[in-house]
């Protein structure tokens, strides 16, 4: 097995200090801190270029930070096996010639070792994360096969089955449509039941409104966090999007060149 960092239970889940991050020379994060408590399901908003997908990625371990910290239950996050990821879909080789199972099963790897090969026990890990998604029947298929709700439904199997704690989901719900956008949140309703913590970047402002216990409004710096109707005001919208959002009594809309 390989070396993991241990809890300290008594920290929270996720603590994001002073956090700066440069990218290309230039700010991509700037003094971002927060903290997250075990259980909640957090939307991460703002428009492009805002660094969602950097935060993600510096929580995680693969983006270098500049300066300040990321701490998991109190330590740094490499070496830390229950953060699960899922990144934007872009960013995945729909055409490696691997199964659904195949990608499952990538969520055992670090607890299985370098030279670690699956047990039993590991297989049934996979096949009851499948069955918890509604996918063990499509467990032979290639990922090229799926549709874009599947494959997102296999990421969160694959975090299942690494019994992450704490899971990022970049943009999961972004050109699904609205039967697989409901499926998704159905799931992300049976992990907060487990106390599983998840935090999903979207554009949906309303989606974030309804949908989640808090919301963090991000464009390179930390404009607000904290539930939705202390977060998602008209002049936090506006500082973050500026003139490319239009509030009304009742609605907010984006324009599509923000998304």
């Amino acid at each position: 097995m390989y070396p993991h960092n241990q809890h300290n239970e008594d920290q929270p889940i996720l603590d994001v200090r002073k956090l700066n991050v440069l990218y290309d020379g230039r700010p991509a994060l700037v003094e971002i801190t927060f903290h997250l408590h075990v259980g909640e399901r957090v939307a991460v908003v703002g428009p492009n270029g805002a660094g969602k997908s950097t935060l993600f990625k510096a929580v995680v371990g693969v983006q270098p930070v500049t300066s300040g910290e990321v701490l998991i239950y109190g330590s740094g996050p490499k070496k830390h096996v229950c953060i699960g990821y899922v990144p934007q879909r872009n960013q995945i080789d729909w055409n490696f010639p691997v199964s659904v199972a195949d990608v499952v099963m990538m969520g055992r790897i670090a607890k299985l070792g370098t030279f670690g090969w699956p047990k039993k026990q590991d297989w049934d890990k996979v096949h009851s994360a499948l069955e918890m998604v509604n996918m063990d029947h499509l467990s032979s298929r290639q990922i090229a096969q799926l549709s874009g709700g599947q494959q997102q439904r296999m990421f969160l199997a694959r975090a299942l089955a690494q019994e992450a704690e704490l899971i990022l989901m970049d943009e999961p719900l972004t050109g699904l449509d609205i039967p697989s956008q409901e499926s998704i949140l159905r799931l992300l309703d049976e992990l907060k039941s487990r106390d599983v913590t998840v935090v999903v970047a979207t554009h949906d402002l309303e989606q974030a409104s309804t949908a989640f216990d808090r919301v963090m409004l991000l464009n390179r710096k930390l404009i607000g966090f904290g539930t939705p109707d202390e977060v998602l005001r008209p002049e936090k919208l506006l500082e973050a999007y500026g003139k490319k959002v239009h509030l009304t009594d009742k609605t907010m809309l984006v324009d599509e060149c923000c998304q």
